[in-house]
């Protein structure tokens, strides 16, 4: 069995309060893209489960890796065999585009239908929080409106159908604890789901992501790239979840085209919404 786990994007991103637990209550949407790894899970032929992984590099032990994870997860509460999987890392890592999450959650969806396994959306779900803050969207995998430490998930009726996303990652990556770590939670000045409700052209400067001042601050480049993203003609332009990836959205694909590989030591992507 096959499948094309995606990426998503956050639009907005407030980060409200720090818990007692050392966790953060946040509000951000998340919106599913069209850039997308591809895992494929078979019956194994040996012993033991296997996860082959391929594309882009993947520093983690296999053990540990987010799809090895779902997998021993499921197999703790159902009867799922042993399996070998094959994972083609397209979504680059460290972007703030959930892509190991997407795969993780991925995972538990398709061994669900291989194996019969007849476990409803929400259970998995459940299931999924406890791998990652982000992995129950992926279950779902529609435009989500996230609270709690994201893993509170709403419905939200927004489509940025007929829009184009250019998407840039550049080389730096920004580690989430340390993203957390230079942030002042405060309640958001105003209600994101209403802000979102109005034309993408009149977000920019209402719709914020906190993470941006101080990472920005501290890496200067990527405060850059959404300058210059805005400059050519984005309608809104925002760094994703706490980096590294940037991105903005246009209503014309030519001149989001026009962006590809303007900046340099990236890799950049023009995604049809």
């Amino acid at each position: 069995m096959i499948t094309f786990p995606n990426a998503k994007i956050n639009l907005g991103l407030n980060i409200v309060e720090r818990r007692p637990d050392g966790y953060h209550n946040i509000e951000t949407v998340f919106y599913p893209i069209g850039l997308n790894d591809v895992l494929e899970i078979v019956p194994a032929r040996g012993k033991e489960s296997t996860l082959t992984t391929y594309g882009n590099p993947v520093d983690c032990p296999v053990e540990k890796n987010l799809v090895m994870r779902a997998l021993r997860l499921l197999q703790q509460h159902y009867n799922v065999p042993e399996v070998d999987i094959y994972l083609y890392k397209h979504i680059p890592d460290g972007a703030g585009l959930g892509g190991g999450s997407s795969d993780a959650s991925s995972t538990m969806l398709m061994l669900n239908e291989m194996f019969d396994l007849s476990v409803d959306k929400h259970e998995l779900a459940r299931h999924a929080a406890t791998l990652g803050a982000d992995c129950p969207f992926f279950i779902y995998n529609r435009p989500m409106m996230a609270t709690g430490i994201g893993d509170i998930l709403t419905p939200v009726d927004l489509s940025l159908k007929g829009l184009c996303l250019y998407l840039v990652k550049p080389a730096v990556s920004v580690p989430t604890k340390v993203a957390y770590s230079r942030v002042i939670p405060a309640p958001g000045t105003s209600v994101l789901e209403k802000d979102l409700a109005e034309p993408v052209s009149r977000w920019s400067g209402v719709v914020k992501n906190d993470f941006e001042p101080s990472v920005f601050a501290a890496y200067p480049q990527l405060a850059a790239i959404k300058s210059a993203i805005e400059k050519a003609g984005a309608l809104y332009a925002s760094m994703s979840g706490s980096g590294s990836s940037v991105f903005g959205i246009f209503d014309d694909v030519n001149m989001a085209e026009k962006l590809k590989g303007r900046f340099d030591n990236s890799t950049d992507y023009v995604i049809h919404l």
